[in-house]
């Protein structure tokens, strides 16, 4: 997370847990050996934390302190977005070319 506000309102609302079991205490005590499992922007995310370190450091030496179990993402699938053709210089659509147009868009 970007900031300890930020962490403590993700526990607060129940999206992490500690060794499988849900917690909302932001005092929860974690260790070595312990697995937290929690979903950020729709992410799935698996850590078992490796050592607790001893000191706030950068992020390069706090990556070392975690090993990341979490699944690959799932490939993002892009479809080309179809479209109407219309004849140049056709003018403005109609109200119900219009309506199809936006039957295409909404059924994302």
């Amino acid at each position: 997370m970007k900031s300890r506000t930020l962490a403590q309102k993700l526990i607060e609302t129940g999206a992490v847990r500690v060794n499988s079991e849900r917690t909302i205490r932001t005092d929860h005590q974690v260790g070595e050996g312990d697995v937290l499992t929690m979903t950020v922007h729709s992410r799935l995310l698996v850590w078992k934390i490796l050592d607790p370190g001893s000191r706030r450091g950068p992020p390069t030496e706090a990556q070392g302190l975690y090993e990341d179990l979490s699944p690959p993402a799932p490939p993002r699938v892009t479809e080309p977005m179809p479209f109407v053709l219309r004849e140049a210089g056709s003018g403005r659509p109609t109200k119900k070319e219009r309506r199809e147009t936006d039957k295409l868009t909404d059924e994302e």
